[in-house]
């Protein structure tokens, strides 16, 4: 299918204003980055995003952990109604690993909660390059890991959690769910993950795959963003690491997953193929890919309903058969 005019329009407004910070030395990212938020809390940019649903409670916190003892700044939804205790959904967000905030995922977090019947908590991970592999990714499993471990202060249920998250976000909640599974292995104590919803996660930061060749240049994110975003975040580190590069990790043992793709999107092979070894695995996996769809629709919900609200849905009915 055509890419739809007004993602078309999207694309070329978002180079007008700057194009992204994936191809800035890193001493140059975190200015850029305020800059491209300032944008995003515009009206305009609200437009585009969409707004939450009305009956969705939202708190702003802070989560303690050991590395960060202040707490982890989070967003916590809860539905209008649920099971007490309830089942809860931990969300990273997506941006590269450099980029992305709160702001950015409440629209799609709100939905979920609210068809899911689960409290979900966003999580404001710290961001490379100030914070490069695998900080970003250790923020996440701590936040989980705090979660669980103090079920009573949220109002959820320690053994019914889902992780989800977009792009740089499906990475990281992946790579939760491999590094509570490898805790275990080791005979430590870690939270149990009954389920992972992956928005077109990216999951190989070596190997160039074939969408990233024939999709160069997409509206929200290009084939050339992916590598100098992954250059940002490893920041010298080796990229085969399979906490870095999922699709090369053993994946025998890891919860229920939902993948989901975009037809327009150069990461469309690292949903494609991590959907495959995961099946090949033994793990259950669902796999979908949207047609006439694009990289970042659960963060265009304005402007992309009708897919956005699908794969909402869609999301919400597996977390609600697995959580």
């Amino acid at each position: 299918m055509r890419l739809p005019l007004s993602l078309r329009a999207v694309g070329a407004l978002r180079r007008r204003l700057g194009g992204s910070v994936a191809h800035l030395a890193p001493v140059d990212v975190p200015a850029a980055r305020e800059a491209v938020l300032r944008l995003q809390h515009g009206p305009l940019a609200r437009a585009v995003m969409g707004s939450p649903p009305r009956d969705v409670g939202v708190e702003d916190a802070r989560l303690p952990t050991a590395a960060v003892p202040e707490g982890l700044a989070v967003r916590v939804y809860r539905p209008p109604s649920t099971d007490a205790p309830a089942p809860v959904v931990v969300n990273f967000h997506g941006g590269g690993y450099v980029q992305g905030d709160l702001d950015q995922s409440e629209w799609f977090c709100s939905h979920v909660a609210r068809q899911a019947g689960a409290v979900v908590v966003s999580v404001d991970y710290r961001l490379a390059p100030e914070h490069t592999f695998p900080v970003p990714a250790q923020d996440c499993y701590d936040a989980v890991a705090a979660l669980t471990a103090d079920p009573g202060a949220w109002g959820i249920d320690p053994v019914r959690i889902g992780v989800m998250g977009d792009s740089a976000g499906g990475n990281l909640a992946t790579v939760v769910c491999l590094m509570a599974r490898d805790r275990r292995r080791d005979g430590l104590d870690a939270p149990r993950i009954a389920a992972q919803v992956l928005v077109y996660p990216g999951v190989e930061m070596v190997d160039v795959l074939p969408s990233e060749r024939a999709i160069p240049v997409a509206p929200i994110l290009s084939a050339a963003d992916i590598r100098g975003f992954h250059a940002l975040y490893l920041g010298g580190a080796d990229g085969t690491h399979p906490y870095a590069s999922p699709l090369r990790a053993d994946l025998a043992g890891l919860p229920p997953a939902l993948v989901q793709t975009a037809e327009h999107d150069p990461l469309r092979d690292h949903g494609d193929r991590y959907a495959a070894a995961l099946a090949d695995a033994g793990v259950e996996v669902r796999h979908t890919c949207y047609l006439g769809a694009a990289h970042g629709y659960v963060a265009t919900g304005g402007l992309t309903p009708r897919t956005s609200l699908q794969a909402v849905a869609e999301a919400a009915a597996f977390l609600r058969a697995h959580t």
